[in-house]
């Protein structure tokens, strides 16, 4: 009776978490330039999160409250100014390279209103030389293909890949490459205008670098879910740049390169073509759409950084994603990413078997991390929704439970997976 109680709190609290406005403030100089997000309507009163820019380039997110009535152009610029003072002052990144010729990969299925959202965002931007590749995961109907056909029509290429899974399809789009570099997106975000081009530039300047990550915020903050999960970190990895080096391994990353999921997320991410094809590309064992529930991004960035390669965290290079919106979702969330976390640690340890005794010496405090990972999240006092060390949420017992069966499950879904493809004749490794 006791756990039920809890239960049913949990849900009360949780139905009780109000919408938050999401906007963009550019302060460049004495202008400040205050703008909805991507999908969001005008600003009103309210609880407003905001992406803070300065010269264009995103430096922060805050939470700041506008009063009825009240200026909300003045009233967040003051707030931004404050609290970011000092990280205004932060270094000027360097010119960068001109961008190397690039593929868009977008997978998808049976999501073409959405698709073609992120299409229009990804064609907007200001990359000199890319193209754009969609991928049409064991499709149903043909309302993806009848989409690119008629409204994109020589400016996106068409592919169908009939076996199901996330890394299947992935692999399809790096194979269909025409690009130095190939950059992996997901259908459910709009691309800033500057993503490609910022996400992809680190690869002229740095010829050792395997994979480049950039910065994922939320588009909307209309529901529960969406709110609670931005306020426990959502996707973001933060503001500062970050280059990893296997040959001098981060101090502060005690089990690296086996804590993937700080590098970044496969909606946002690029890697060098011939180093991802010299790798294998993804598992096809892993990935949404497979018994493994996910994990395909990070068994990439493992397998690219265990080859000696650097990947590069670029949080100019920015997409808003638009977050699951029901209670169900985040159930469903919590145990796909445990499930994911162990399915990629066991396909990297089956594909390279060399890992093993590196894996086994950071095991300890691996397990130790996935404790943490899993526990139950409370309130720390004002933050953000983005802001990673204050919540203004607790996180509910029932998703910290659910992630943690996701992760027993994890190897077997991933044995399964392989399974299954084998059966199909889509030959796991």
């Amino acid at each position: 009776m006791a756990s039920s109680a809890r239960a049913q709190e949990e849900i009360r609290r949780f139905l009780d978490i109000d919408a938050v406005q999401v906007a963009e403030l550019d302060l460049d100089g004495d202008e400040v330039v205050l703008r909805p997000g991507p999908g969001s309507p005008p600003l009103t009163h309210g609880e407003v999160f905001v992406l803070v820019r300065r010269g264009g380039r995103p430096v922060g997110t805050l939470l700041g409250r506008v009063p009825e009535g009240a200026d909300a152009r003045a009233v967040l610029a003051e707030r931004a100014k404050a609290v970011l003072a000092e990280r205004s002052k932060a270094r000027r990144t360097p010119e960068a390279c001109e961008p190397p010729y690039t593929s868009v990969v977008v997978a998808t299925r049976e999501r073409a209103g959405q698709l073609a959202r992120a299409l229009d965002s990804l064609l907007a931007q200001d990359h000199p030389r890319f193209e754009i590749v969609v991928v049409d995961n064991a499709p149903v109907t043909s309302e993806t293909r009848e989409l690119v056909e008629r409204k994109y029509a020589g400016r996106v290429r068409y592919v169908c890949e009939r076996v199901p899974g996330l890394a299947v399809a992935h692999n399809t789009g790096l194979a269909a490459a025409r690009g130095e570099v190939v950059a992996f997106t997901d259908d459910d975000v709009v691309a800033d205008p500057r993503w490609l081009t910022e996400l992809t530039a680190p690869f002229a300047a740095d010829p050792g670098l395997g994979c480049s990550t950039g910065l994922i915020l939320p588009a909307r903050l209309t529901t529960p879910a969406q709110v609670l999960l931005e306020s426990h970190g959502g996707f973001a990895k933060g503001f500062t740049p970050r280059t990893y080096d296997p040959a001098r391994p981060p101090g502060d990353e005690p089990l690296f390169p086996f804590t993937a999921g700080r590098f970044g997320s496969g909606a946002n991410m690029a890697f060098r073509t011939s180093v991802l094809r010299s790798v294998g590309g993804f598992d096809p064992a892993t990935g949404a759409g497979t018994a493994a529930r996910g994990g395909d991004d990070l068994y990439g960035f493992v397998r690219v950084l265990a080859e000696g390669h650097r990947l590069r965290y670029t949080p100019s290079a920015l997409v808003w994603h638009h977050h699951r919106e029901t209670w169900q979702d985040l159930q469903t969330q919590a145990y796909g990413y445990g499930a994911g976390l162990t399915a990629y640690l066991t396909a990297v340890l089956v594909n390279r078997p060399a890992l093993l005794p590196a894996f086994l010496a950071k095991l300890p405090r691996g397990l130790a991390h996935a404790r943490a990972l899993t526990a139950v999240r409370e309130t720390e006092g004002g933050g953000a929704p983005g802001d990673h060390d204050t919540r203004t949420h607790p996180w509910p017992r029932r998703l910290s439970r659910l992630q943690r069966r996701g992760m027993v499950y994890g190897p077997v879904g991933y044995l399964r997976a392989r399974r299954a493809l084998r059966a199909r004749g889509g030959g796991a490794r």
